[in-house]
């Protein structure tokens, strides 16, 4: 079960928010954001991460499907996305939803199939939507164009590879180059044109304010192949991610995924058809639980111009600069008995 947090630690959040608030009130401009991540330098702030970088990216946003069957891991790619967001498909089985902006790597997959709210995240991202294969509510809305898009279906062995060492179908891979290509190809912008609701803390000391837990699980169902155990490292002041007891790495550079928020939001689900696919409520908003600096908070979130945004006191929850894996679980049987965490 989920521990309470107690009710004195919002007022001191609150205090927190209206102290932050005070020069925007005044009609100042906010400070700039200090680096958290130590390697992070440079003026430029990377709007999905809040990490500073030398050199602007204007890349817009490209979401790819990574298939998360056990057959499908380890996956490539994963260590590059600034958000992961983590949703099930059909029954207890989920799909990762990798975000890219800061940059993009040179292999992401497996690949797998779309649904039609993994579009509706992409369009509220503006993001380039990268699939293979679809459901048929995905099928109608990328059919009238309602993302920009490539699908494996249409490009299967050509931009879209098929790794010998694996079975279909987790073994579409797409290239960083193919995708560049395909939106090229088909005079489809690459720029950046919409900054997402995001907001993030200064420091880490900052966001310590909440619950203490060092771990947390996640389950989405009982099965342990979808369920997420974190880790929080004090010394580097980010979480690791296993599943069934295997850490979570990145095959094509062998590098563990390193967060530094976990988000964890409670929507509405509903089962559609005998496949088990899925309905999820994406418009309503709902509670939620932000794990970072080694606590946790509860918080709600809302979507905020299609972004699903974490938000505290009414305005948008503050996030540790880093990498951010985001949980969508359904509001029954509910946050208190799908996650669990521990000093």
């Amino acid at each position: 079960m989920v521990r309470k947090i107690r009710p004195w630690l919002y007022l001191v959040i609150a205090v927190l928010f209206l102290s932050a608030c005070s020069k925007e009130e005044q009609g100042e401009k906010p400070d700039p954001l200090l680096p958290v991540d130590k390697e992070g330098t440079g003026d430029n702030v990377a709007p999905f991460t809040g990490v500073l970088m030398e050199e602007e990216s204007m890349l817009r946003p490209v979401l790819a499907t990574v298939n998360n069957h056990m057959l499908a891991r380890p996956q490539s790619g994963l260590s590059a996305a600034d958000l992961v967001y983590e949703l099930v498909a059909e029954g207890n089985v989920t799909r990762l939803l990798a975000v890219f902006q800061s940059e993009l790597p040179e292999e992401i997959g497996p690949i797998r199939s779309a649904r039609d709210y993994f579009i509706e995240i992409a369009k509220g991202l503006d993001a380039f939507y990268v699939a293979h294969g679809y459901s048929p509510d995905a099928h109608a809305l990328l059919q009238v164009g309602y993302v920009d898009h490539i699908n494996g279906m249409q490009h299967d062995g050509t931009l879209f590879k098929r790794s010998p060492e694996r079975k279909a179908p987790h073994n579409s891979f797409i290239s960083k180059e193919n995708i560049l290509g395909a939106a090229d190809s088909t005079n489809t912008s690459m720029e950046m044109d919409k900054l997402p609701s995001l907001s993030f803390h200064e420091s880490l000391e900052s966001a310590k304010i909440g619950e203490i837990a060092q771990s947390a699980i996640v389950q989405n169902g009982n099965h342990p192949d979808y369920t997420s155990n974190y880790s929080y490292d004090d010394v580097q002041g980010t979480y690791d991610r296993t599943v069934d007891g295997v850490l979570t790495v990145d095959t094509a550079n062998e590098k563990k995924i390193e967060l530094t928020n976990i988000l964890v939001f409670e929507a509405v689900h509903e089962t559609i058809d005998t496949e088990g696919r899925q309905a999820i409520d994406l418009d309503s908003g709902g509670d939620g639980l932000l794990f970072q600096a080694g606590v946790v908070r509860e918080i709600e979130w809302r979507n905020v111009d299609g972004i699903l945004t974490p938000m505290e006191n009414g305005l948008p929850a503050k996030l540790v600069p880093g990498k951010t894996w985001i949980h969508i679980v359904p509001t029954s049987p509910g946050l208190e008995t799908v996650v669990s965490y521990t000093p």
